[in-house]
């Protein structure tokens, strides 16, 4: 396995911090925003307050091959107002985040801090493809807020 060194975004996002993180920590929200989702579905019976399990479907586009691919995905809000979350896919990708949701004069300033794992033909594939998809979904965030 390999394990990339731990990536760092940013977005500023029109809105109060408690409002932000409300909707990042709800991933069927999410799946309006991020790229690569295409369905969300909660795990019945995995909700412990205040960690969510869900089972999460993407597509992942090879040129003009599209692949759906499936993975679950469990998201805390921790004690400090932080998301802390992990995505498991096969075959052993792991992508660990943590999301914290400062003010930032009249909105909120959102920082991920992402660490990936994975088999070493796919790490640096995946890694790009996870930055490039969560740039986006922190664009669409800002937009949904209205910025």
């Amino acid at each position: 396995m390999v394990e990339r060194a731990p990536q760092v975004l940013s977005e500023v996002v029109p809105a109060p911090p408690d409002e932000v993180r409300g909707f990042y920590a709800d991933l069927h929200n999410i799946k309006v925003v991020h790229p690569l989702v295409i369905s969300v579905r909660e795990i019945p019976g995995t909700e412990t307050s205040p960690t969510r399990t869900y089972r999460v479907t993407d597509r992942i586009r090879l040129g003009r091959l599209t692949l759906r691919t499936r993975y679950t995905a469990r998201v805390t809000v921790t004690d400090t107002g932080a998301i802390a979350a992990e995505a498991r896919q096969f075959p052993g990708v792991r992508l660990r985040s943590l999301v914290t949701f400062e003010p930032w004069g009249s909105g909120t300033l959102v920082t991920e801090r992402i660490t990936l794992r994975a088999p070493p033909p796919l790490a640096a594939f995946t890694t790009r493809r996870a930055i490039t998809a969560h740039r986006a979904m922190f664009a669409g965030i800002r937009r949904h807020f209205g910025g």
